[in-house]
C-alpha cells in the first residue's frame, strides 16, 4: 500500500472514531446526574482520547512519514485500546439508562 494512501485511510478511520467518541460523550451528557457522575472519569479519558486522535489526524495530514512502521504499531495498539474503552463506556451507558438514551 502506498504511504499516502495508508495515511489517508488511517485518517479517515480515526476521524470516524472521533465522531463515535463525540457521540458517546453526548450520550453521557444526556444521562441522569447520578449516572453521569459515576462516569466522570471515563468522560475525562474520552476527552483525552479525542485530543490524541486530533493530534494523530493532523500529523497524518501534514507529516505523512515515508517510513511508517513505528507509527503503524502505535496506531494499531491505540486502536485496540480505544475500542476496548469505547465498548466499556457504551456498556456503562447502557446500564445507566438502557431505555432513555437514544441509539
Amino acid at each position: 500500500m502506498d504511504v499516502t494512501d495508508y495515511c489517508n485511510n488511517v485518517g479517515i478511520e480515526l476521524t470516524a472514531w472521533k465522531a463515535k467518541l463525540y457521540d458517546m460523550i453526548r450520550k453521557i451528557d444526556s444521562l441522569p446526574s447520578g449516572a453521569k457522575e459515576k462516569m466522570l472519569g471515563s468522560v475525562g479519558d474520552l476527552h483525552n482520547v479525542v485530543t490524541e486522535l486530533e493530534d494523530r489526524i493532523n500529523s497524518l495530514k501534514n507529516e505523512c512519514p515515508t517510513e511508517w512502521s513505528p507509527q503503524k504499531k502505535e496506531i494499531d495498539d491505540a486502536h485496540v485500546d480505544m475500542r476496548s474503552k469505547y465498548e466499556e463506556a457504551m456498556d456503562s451507558i447502557g446500564k445507566a439508562a438502557p431505555v432513555s438514551v437514544p441509539g
